[in-house]
């Protein structure tokens, strides 16, 4: 029994010896493995940082166009901001314009209507005046008639008149001649 145990004991290490072998051999194939692994992945983790480093800046990049586009927004919407004012200020303009235009279009038109009104007043005005001047023309053309008939009549009164007074003149002389004749003579 004894001897069966140094055999083995004997045996143990030369097969421990060989599984310490092979053991190792697969440690240091294992290893080989992870350090080639490990190595690839310290590749990759460089490679993956380099990217990580460049999209990092194509970021920074991006963030700085953002804030370029945001203040070209911002500054394009203070333009419109300030052009809708603009716009806005126009068109109250546009429609005081209007207003005063619709007004004046309307004065004018009130004027030449009563333009219109006093010239056909105008018309009337002249047309009565010319009545009246007419009618006073021959008002006066019917005094003067009037007035002529007066002076032919006192003028006829005044010629008959004066022949009866020469009518009475000569019939008086007449009248002392036939008294003269009429009386006797003694």
């Amino acid at each position: 029994m004894d001897t069966t145990f140094e055999d083995a004991a004997i045996a143990a290490p030369a097969a421990t010896s060989g599984t310490f072998r092979d053991a190792r051999h697969l440690m240091e194939d294992v290893a080989g493995r992870l350090r080639d692994s490990l190595a690839r992945t310290e590749t990759d983790l460089a490679a993956l940082l380099h990217l990580n480093e460049r999209a990092e800046s194509e970021r920074d990049e991006l963030q700085s166009h953002l804030d370029q586009v945001a203040a070209a927004r911002d500054e394009a919407l203070s333009r419109v901001a300030e052009r809708d004012a603009s716009i806005e200020r126009l068109t109250i303009e546009l429609r005081h314009a209007r207003d005063i235009a619709s007004d004046a279009l309307v004065g004018k038109a009130k004027d030449q209507l009563a333009i219109a009104g006093k010239d056909s007043q105008l018309v009337d005005l002249r047309q009565q005046l010319e009545r009246q001047v007419a009618a006073s023309a021959v008002e006066s053309d019917r005094r003067l008639a009037a007035e002529m008939e007066l002076v032919g009549a006192t003028t006829a009164r005044d010629n008959f008149a004066a022949e009866i007074a020469d009518l009475r003149a000569r019939l008086d002389g007449l009248s002392g001649i036939v008294a003269a004749v009429n009386t006797p003579r003694a």
